[in-house]
């Protein structure tokens, strides 16, 4: 970074990173500060102030800004003895891509918050502290199976959570200062017999039957490539579809569409959301309790209020 260096972590039996590159992202389109620990992805933690290190795409990324910049760099992948694989790393343009990918920098977030703020006094005077927060493009299986742990939860515990998840199903990548970072585990592993028991001994309660349940009927239905095909599905097929599977309710499912499957007019629902529009939209929306059609009722509100990418000012 021009006038100062950066070193965002000590590295401790883990390869030199790649150079730092940049990319132009001025904070009105993305605020690091307010994506990433947010609720939507559970992989990323702040190693050092302005500093984000996680995993992303199967490699360890460190991630900060710089004024009109974001810039980046990637570490490469060790074996279980702390030794650098010599696996091939990925070239500049390449991890440009994947970054351009995940924070979807294509779409114009200036021009949606104008539009929001026009059709809602509300939501413009709630942005004005929020610029710069944009909806991720996860992976499916990953988001999928991290929202099934998100019930009766919050950010911390489930972060915790997926961090055990990691470490016990997962491909280890790197150690950087002493915190080892772990691949997502494949469907394979959370689909084995003893899975759910290995779960629960990790503290994940009745939610081992879920995360395993579904692993097991991805991994013997449509796979990880038919989930990621849904991208292709109308919203409504998408959503039907991971219904059907175990732990997997409308809220989780609209979180998945939302955050993963390029849904960007799915609304997740829930408690928080329900509250508001009815205090500060003065909807009646939902009746005594937040049911299907309550949720269906809601979403279709403030898609008519937003419009298509409804989904991204819910998030603001």
């Amino acid at each position: 970074v021009p006038g100062r260096p950066v070193t965002p972590m000590r590295l401790r039996s883990a390869p030199c990173p790649r150079l730092w590159r940049a990319l132009p992202c001025p904070p009105e389109e993305l605020r690091l500060d307010l994506v990433l620990p947010a609720g939507q992805a559970f992989r990323w933690r702040e190693s050092s102030p302005g500093a984000w290190s996680g995993v992303l795409a199967g490699r360890v990324w460190t991630l900060r800004q710089e004024r009109e910049r974001l810039w980046y760099t990637v570490y490469g992948e060790e074996d279980e003895h702390g030794q650098h694989t010599g696996a091939a790393e990925p070239r500049g343009a390449d991890t440009d891509r994947i970054l351009r990918d995940y924070f979807q920098l294509d779409v114009g977030l200036r021009a949606l918050y104008r539009t929001w703020g026009a059709a809602d006094p509300l939501f413009r005077e709630v942005a004005r502290d929020f610029p710069g927060v944009r909806v991720l493009r996860q992976d499916p299986v990953e988001c999928l199976l991290s929202f099934i742990c998100t019930s009766n939860n919050h950010i911390s515990r489930i972060t915790a959570m997926i961090e055990r998840l990691c470490q016990a199903f997962g491909r280890r990548l790197c150690c950087l200062d002493s915190q080892p970072f772990h691949a997502f585990p494949s469907l394979s592993a959370l689909a084995a017999p003893d899975a759910e028991a290995r779960l629960r001994a990790l503290g994940f309660g009745y939610r081992a039957r879920f995360v395993s349940g579904s692993a097991r009927a991805l991994a013997e239905g449509i796979g990880a490539e038919g989930l990621c095909r849904l991208r292709a599905a109308t919203y409504a097929e998408a959503r039907r579809v991971l219904c059907a599977l175990p732990g997997v309710g409308t809220k989780v499912a609209d979180c998945v569409c939302l955050m993963a499957l390029d849904k960007t007019e799915a609304v997740p629902v829930d408690t928080h959301v329900w509250r508001i529009a009815r205090q500060r939209y003065g909807t009646a929306l939902g009746g005594k309790s937040l049911t299907p059609r309550a949720h269906q009722e809601i979403g279709d509100f403030f898609r008519g209020l937003w419009g298509p990418h409804a989904g991204w000012a819910q998030a603001v």
